[in-house]
């Protein structure tokens, strides 16, 4: 009997084990925040609109279903769309919309400086831009501690080690928005996406098989810093609070003692690769991004018209 309860005992705590570190569920349906469908129910200007795309693998939308990336939401319903988010897309509130997709996976915010900006035309004299970027993840996940920490591939680096890095992105993210904005002389608006954190505020990337690294979470708190603090002191940056959003739906999304725990969804957000996101992922950053722009466009637009 003892031997029984043992064994028992032993198998029921490596289930748990596996369960609980190991299991991540994605689950189905609709992702992430409701959206109101009271701002759609009319154009937010005549105004041709350029929505354009800058920086990295999410919004590219690598790893999504065709049709399924955050930006290409943006646009347009796919059809297969979720009933609570049919007709809830720009092109339904901007008559005269384009869309211009620059980032590329893989980009760090140095080649997003170098090499997306100078693809951006300047435009017209009526044409609005609406910029949608993610950067800085790669910044500091690459190269996953196979070779030492460098600027634009940090995985690894003390926070000290890091100093220079972190101001230098600083510098690269207000370039990056001067950049943009002086193509578009009859304005533009960004909404700016922070980093999420795929371990769920917990800091071990070692579970998901990578080696440890035990200052990666102030590395991504010093680089959401600046991308706050860029939103906070520029009038027509917006920030997305990814980081936040995320949070519970990473490599931990089943452990329900953590704070980070979403009861009402208790489901893994991110791709295979651990980078980007999963289908349901960018539903629920679309949802974010549509928030963010549904408070912010219509009474600026209106302004503006």
């Amino acid at each position: 009997m003892w031997l029984l309860a043992l064994g028992l005992a032993a198998i029921g705590s490596t289930l748990f084990y596996v369960y609980f570190w190991y299991s991540r569920p994605v689950g189905e349906g609709p992702a992430g925040p409701a959206v109101s469908a009271e701002k759609f129910e009319y154009n937010w200007t005549d105004r041709p609109v350029l929505l354009v795309g800058i920086g990295d693998s999410v919004t590219h939308g690598y790893g999504s279903s065709p049709g399924k990336g955050f930006f290409a939401r943006l646009v347009k319903n796919p059809p297969d769309e979720f009933a609570d988010m049919r007709e809830k897309s720009l092109s339904h509130v901007f008559p005269n919309l384009t869309d211009l997709n620059l980032s590329k996976p893989a980009t760090n915010s140095l080649e997003c400086l170098e090499r997306q900006i100078p693809e951006l035309k300047k435009q017209d004299e009526d044409t609005f831009g609406i910029i949608v970027m993610t950067t800085g993840g790669n910044d500091i996940i690459h190269d996953y501690g196979r070779t030492p920490p460098r600027e634009g591939a940090m995985y690894g680096a003390t926070f000290e080690q890091a100093q220079p890095w972190i101001a230098n992105f600083k510098t690269r993210l207000d370039a990056i928005i001067d950049g943009i904005q002086a193509k578009f002389p009859a304005g533009c608006v960004f909404f700016i996406a922070n980093i999420y954190d795929p371990t769920d505020d917990v800091g071990d990337a070692t579970t998901a098989g990578f080696p440890a690294w035990p200052d990666a979470l102030k590395i991504i708190r010093a680089y959401n810093e600046v991308i706050a603090h860029t939103a906070e002191n520029r009038k027509n940056v917006e920030l997305v609070d990814m980081h936040a959003g995320f949070l519970g739906h990473g490599i931990h999304c089943v452990q329900f003692w953590r704070k980070s725990y979403d009861k009402r969804d208790p489901h893994y957000w991110y791709w295979e690769n651990l980078e980007d996101p999963n289908d349901r992922g960018y539903d629920a950053l679309r949802r974010m991004f549509l928030n963010e722009m549904a408070r912010v466009l219509p009474s600026l637009l209106e302004d503006g018209d």
